[in-house]
């Protein structure tokens, strides 16, 4: 089998208005995206999703556009598309950095290795290590009457874990006023996205620890291991890496220094399946429990989570239920057949490959046409 074209889709698909997010990163009220479809000479297509952010990784969709168009496409032309590990190597070498956008050519690889063998991608994976996958879903910073208004309506769906984002505007107020809503035994994380220093992080995690919290997300900049290592020895609210963990080495360095009890991996985050799975191992080896962050993918990068959750037994999927949500805050999924997300839990695709397909109509009307897309081969 040889990979013939390479075809990347700018999208521009909006948050629902009554659920967009706000972090200490900003409003994220529409998401910029691009999707990538490899087509092969057997008449096989394989789909993925770049979930660019610029400013939580610096990636950009014409960014996105430009490095498979004039990087990566050049080397997947005429290759065998089961070869995913080889393949991610050369983009590797070609590029540094980038994850999200070499998550999508991942994600589509593996859709084409699924397919050919006629089995899903969990399947590959080494099969299913659970049956489903619980999931929480994010309460972004807003005031806490809106705050309160995300948790109650997150509930009535059915929801069993909620996680609100800190690190902008009256974190205490928000966080009290969604636990008195709750109840005590509805388990609440808190994600601050970096928007602490570690002075103002002592403060607030000594503040929110008595509202029992199930873990604190990335409560400072990414930069500093030692310094995240010096506020877990000073709170007894389980500390989890998200941006200071994108490669292996990063999680190493997370492991070496003791800087946190979770790591939160996603594979648009690691570059791809391989790395996710491999970060996993990482912390897993060193007794950390992994858990699925979230960049508020679409339903293909939704999918490529569903199916590393379901395969790998790294992850304390049960103790931190994973971000497995992009799809519940968007307009639409762009899926023929929308994944099955619960609440409380999510169940993967069962079809070959991902298990999904992508809805032309959908595509049509969130393709963005200010871009060009592109489709070589």
């Amino acid at each position: 089998m040889k990979i013939t074209q390479v075809e990347t889709i700018p999208v521009h698909v909006p948050l629902k208005p009554d659920v967009t997010m706000k972090t200490s990163h900003g409003r994220h009220v529409v998401s910029p995206y691009v999707l990538v479809r490899i087509h092969t000479d057997e008449g096989i297509t394989g789909i993925g999703e770049a979930t660019l952010s610029p400013t939580w990784t610096g990636e950009t969709r014409p960014g996105g556009l430009a490095v498979i168009r004039d990087l990566f496409t050049p080397l997947l032309i005429g290759q065998d598309p089961r070869n995913i590990n080889a393949l991610m190597g050369q983009l590797n070498r070609v590029l540094v950095g980038n994850p999200f956008a070499k998550a999508a050519i991942d994600m589509a690889l593996w859709d084409i290795a699924g397919k050919a063998a006629g089995v899903p991608v969990y399947q590959l994976l080494g099969g299913k290590v659970r049956d489903e996958l619980p999931i929480k879903l994010v309460i972004g910073g807003f005031e806490p009457d809106a705050a309160v208004e995300l948790g109650r309506k997150f509930l009535d769906w059915g929801v069993k874990t909620l996680k609100i984002k800190v690190g902008v505007g009256d974190d205490v107020a928000r966080v009290r006023a969604v636990r008195e809503l709750a109840g005590p035994d509805i388990p609440i994380g808190i994600d601050a996205n970096e928007g602490w220093d570690i002075a103002t992080a002592r403060r607030r995690l000594a503040e929110l620890e008595p509202f029992n919290i199930l873990f604190c997300e990335q409560p400072i900049p990414r930069a500093d291991p030692q310094a995240l290592a010096d506020l877990r020895r000073t709170t007894n609210i389980p500390i989890m890496a998200d941006e200071s963990v994108f490669t292996p080495g990063d999680a190493i360095r997370i492991v070496n220094h003791h800087a946190a009890d979770i790591i939160s991996v996603y594979p648009g985050k690691h570059g791809g399946i391989g790395p996710t799975l491999e970060i996993a191992g990482i912390a897993k080896a060193a007794g950390l429990s992994v858990t699925m962050g979230s960049n508020l993918e679409l339903g293909i990068g939704t999918a490529a989570m569903l199916h590393v959750g379901i395969a790998c037994a790294a992850f304390s999927a049960e103790q931190f239920p994973g971000d497995y949500v992009g799809p519940w805050y968007h307009q639409a999924d762009l899926l023929k057949t929308s994944l099955d997300l619960g609440p409380p839990a999510a169940r993967v695709p069962e079809g070959p490959g991902l298990g999904i397909e992508l809805d032309e109509e959908q595509l049509e009307k969130y393709r963005d046409t200010t871009l060009k897309a592109d489709s070589i081969g």
